[in-house]
């Protein structure tokens, strides 16, 4: 989640059955999205790339000053993070897994290295070394968000509502946050909630595209079809929201989809809505 960005265009939407992502392209479904980063102390700098091409730059770029210093920090920071955004997850956890090795109490690192497992689906190593990434001195939401998505992905959805509420409390009313608890809502068949989160969420003026599709996945799944077009006309044409509407309710219909969502005890491919990218350098 991708479930949601709209950086490349997203890290969720619900895709067949268990790819809630973020965003719908005009015309038809999205896949799944990485998440987007924001590093506690890492300086920030240049505004995010905002497709491929920009991502593709920003690799070569931070890969020369990688190879030139393997394992440094910030340029391994923001070579995986470009890399993420590619979808080369098994290139970003190896990045900084090396940076991980000479850092291994470095919260920047250890925070950008969960992030690039979750990525790659290594999901019980991603919990693991997140839960590591801060304190309670220092708390960092956005990593916490990532946890929640983990907690998704394995099906604990209890837990996962527990990290976006923990967030919360550290960034009261951020989009993306609530954007991930709606999902989650919806996931553990709690729809009415999940439209009132994601409500929320929509109202913010730091929303964007991915969280707007949310809600118009949300609204769609509880039947409330010209509801869920009209959300998703702020982002797009209104013949390709219609499409959109109709694309969800073709999932509905196809029952062996919607009772994997409604499973509990299964694992989901499920990427929630990244936090904000702050760019690094």
């Amino acid at each position: 989640m991708r479930l949601f960005p709209s950086r490349r265009s997203s890290w969720p939407l619900f895709r067949a059955v268990g790819c809630l992502a973020v965003a719908l392209a005009a015309g038809g479904l999205s896949g799944c999205q990485t998440p987007g980063d924001v590093t506690g102390s890492v300086r920030a700098s240049d505004a995010a790339p905002t497709d491929d091409a920009g991502w593709r730059a920003s690799a070569d770029r931070w890969a020369k000053a990688y190879d030139a210093q393997p394992g440094e920090k910030l340029a391994s920071i923001n070579y995986a993070r470009a890399l993420r955004a590619l979808n080369r997850y098994a290139e970003a956890v190896a990045i900084m897994r090396v940076a991980a090795v000479k850092a291994s109490r470095d919260y920047d690192v250890l925070g950008a290295y969960g992030k690039a497992l979750a990525d790659d689906g290594d999901l019980q190593m991603a919990r693991d070394v997140l839960s590591k990434s801060y304190s309670q001195e220092r708390p960092d939401w956005t990593i916490m968000s990532v946890q929640g998505a983990v907690e998704d992905k394995l099906g604990n959805f209890d837990a996962a509502q527990h990290y976006y509420e923990e967030a919360l409390k550290i960034a009261p009313g951020e989009p993306s946050i609530l954007s991930n608890l709606g999902l989650s809502y919806a996931l553990s068949q709690r729809l009415p909630q999940a439209e009132a989160t994601l409500k929320d969420a929509a109202s913010s003026p730091r929303a964007d595209t991915r969280v707007r599709q949310n809600l118009a996945l949300v609204l769609a799944l509880e039947g409330k079809f010209a509801e869920a077009e009209k959300v998703s006309e702020r982002d797009m044409s209104p013949q390709d929201a219609a499409n959109n509407v109709r694309s969800i309710q073709q999932m509905i219909a196809q029952s062996d989809s919607w009772k994997a969502l409604q499973q509990k005890g299964g694992t989901h491919t499920v990427k929630l809505t990244p936090p904000p990218d702050a760019p690094q350098g």
